[in-house]
């Protein structure tokens, strides 16, 4: 077994989701100052990114490491937080100034978010199951509708 599908497996875990959130901040130093070569599981596996928001409170840049989709020209993100009772921070920011940035390897793009609607989510839903299908455990845990995002480049 791979460690794609070991780690995929052990996902939907309530104690790897707890591992998950209190090595996150470590994970995305990591993630950053390797430029997306490498996370605390060693290289990468998974599609990762660096999505910088505004925060909506502060109006200071934050960022996240997550994983993603593709979908056409765009990328896709659902807000999971690990199967938590709440919407993570950085999907509140998107809902509040959609105009985003996502890195990937190093490359950084501007981005606008969309929420996706019904229709468009069940579209977009089997391909972030593909990239990790714990979310379907994070979203039955957590109690809530997980947002989905798609992010569009922009000409900014």
């Amino acid at each position: 077994m791979t460690i794609t599908a070991t780690v995929r497996r052990l996902g939907s875990t309530r104690w790897f989701a707890r591992v998950g959130r209190t090595t996150s901040r470590l994970d995305h130093r990591l993630h950053k100052a390797s430029r997306g070569r490498f996370s605390i599981l060693g290289r990468p596996t998974l599609p990762h990114l660096i999505l910088t928001t505004t925060g909506r409170t502060s109006g200071q840049p934050r960022e996240a490491v997550l994983l993603y989709a593709v979908d056409g020209d765009g990328w896709v993100l659902i807000g999971s937080n690990w199967g938590q009772e709440r919407h993570p921070a950085w999907s509140a920011n998107l809902l509040a100034t959609p105009e985003a940035t996502v890195t990937i390897g190093g490359v950084t793009t501007p981005v606008t978010a969309t929420l996706a609607d019904d229709d468009e989510r069940a579209r977009l839903l089997p391909a972030l199951l593909a990239v990790w299908p714990a979310y379907a455990d994070y979203a039955e845990r957590a109690g809530r509708d997980l947002r989905v995002f798609r992010l569009a480049p922009s000409a900014r």
